[in-house]
């Protein structure tokens, strides 16, 4: 068992002496944010009026991710060239700070929707740069051997808290509140900041290659493998958007259902996901290019028995396989992020990276909302499918075409 264990590709990763300390820590952090997905919500319902409530929750869960756009562009001057543990160590203090404004805000009865929604807004603002400093601390301390299997094992950890955090959200919030939830993820920010400071103290900020000017975006900007990963990526996420409008409809309107047969489907979704991540670190010996093509290829074609009408046990099936698939699909991208960059620069890269990828779904959901009323939404779901699969062959045969080296 000991030698399976030190055989396996997360060994090097859960054994380094900086990132064995970390991933503790990530754990809790991720279990918290897992719990707020549903917190966030809840207590923007409360504090909505009724006839406005769906309009307030919609900008409380925007609030909580898409100002990470606007800190990606706007911190570039003064983030370019820190080290990733001091970029995610500050993004998880300034969630703790926000977050536990939230909850001290309401447990003072102050807490109003406009200062929860811009004390959410506050604690995103630095989320790309979090993330960006996660991926860039695996590029400091692993060679590229080991990216993905490290990729994989912060993917892992991800789903394996947006499987376990929304139902034990529910179970402390009833018996406590929402505000409470939140506070508890504020402490497991706090935690996670302090495992930074202390598992990898940081040096001064190295010098980066390109002026600010040429940092993240315009290093993408200039570099075709770059820009291609990122359109590819948008894409990718952006065709999945109209899913969050389109399956719920789809089930209660052309299968008269339940939302219990919905939660079926996303838990299905993410039980795949969870399985895809732990097999991710398996797929170090494949080419990387060929691998993130191929899971945008494959996860559309294990879509498509949804817009085909296929009957519920099957199409449950089938997107359970999705999120098998769909797992390996960020480490993958990162990995290629990562062996492509410059080490100076690839702070920035991420971040600029990790800000247009996170308006692509919201982006594709709200086209979702327009398009599903002319289309339908069984024919929602499979114009989207075939559309991935679509995205796919293209970005397949252009880079067959330019015949890059084998990565």
């Amino acid at each position: 068992m000991s030698i399976g264990v030190r055989t396996s590709p997360y060994w090097p990763v859960v054994s380094h002496p900086k990132l064995g300390r970390v991933l503790p820590g990530l754990v809790v952090s991720a279990l918290g944010d897992g719990m707020s997905l549903v917190a966030v919500t809840w207590l923007a319902l409360q504090l909505a009026p009724g006839p406005h409530r769906g309009t307030w929750v919609a900008v409380a869960v925007a609030a909580y991710s898409l100002p990470s756009a606007a800190g990606g562009v706007l911190f570039g001057r003064f983030l370019r060239g820190r080290p990733g543990a001091q970029l995610a160590g500050w993004n998880a203090t300034l969630r703790a700070a926000a977050l536990g404004a939230i909850a001290v805000a309401y447990a003072l009865s102050g807490l109003t929707l406009g200062l929860y929604v811009t004390l959410l807004a506050v604690s995103s603002l630095l989320a790309a740069w979090g993330s960006a400093g996660r991926y860039t601390l695996i590029a400091e301390l692993l060679p590229p051997v080991h990216h993905l299997p490290a990729n994989a094992v912060l993917a892992t950890i991800a789903n394996f808290a947006t499987v376990v955090g929304p139902p034990l959200a529910g179970v402390l919030i009833g018996l406590t509140n929402a505000a409470t939830v939140i506070a508890i993820d504020a402490a497991t920010f706090a935690v996670l900041a302090v495992t930074y400071r202390l598992a990898v103290p940081t040096g001064p900020p190295a010098e980066a290659s390109g002026s600010s000017a040429r940092a993240g975006f315009g290093a993408i900007r200039t570099d075709r493998t770059l820009l291609g990963l990122l359109v590819l990526s948008f894409g990718f996420f952006f065709l999945f958007g109209p899913f969050y409008v389109a399956m719920p409809i789809h089930i209660a309107s052309d299968l008269h259902a339940s939302a219990t047969v919905l939660g079926a489907f996303y838990t299905a979704f993410g039980a795949g996901a969870l399985l895809g991540g732990l097999v991710t670190g398996y797929l170090s010996r494949w080419k990387l290019w060929p691998t993130t093509i191929g899971i945008v290829l494959a996860f559309g074609a294990a879509l498509l028995p949804l817009g085909l009408g296929a009957p519920t046990v099957l199409a449950v099936a089938s997107f359970a396989l999705a999120g098998a698939i769909w797992a390996p699909y960020m480490s993958t991208s990162m990995a290629l992020f990562q062996r492509t960059t410059p080490p100076a620069d690839l702070p920035q890269v991420l971040a600029a990276n990790g800000s247009v990828l996170v308006l692509a779904v919201p982006l594709g959901t709200v086209l979702g909302g327009f398009v599903v009323g002319p289309l339908g939404a069984r024919s929602t779901l499979l114009t989207c499918a075939a559309a991935t699969i679509a995205l796919g062959v293209v970005a397949a045969a252009i880079v067959a075409r330019r015949r890059p080296a084998a990565a």
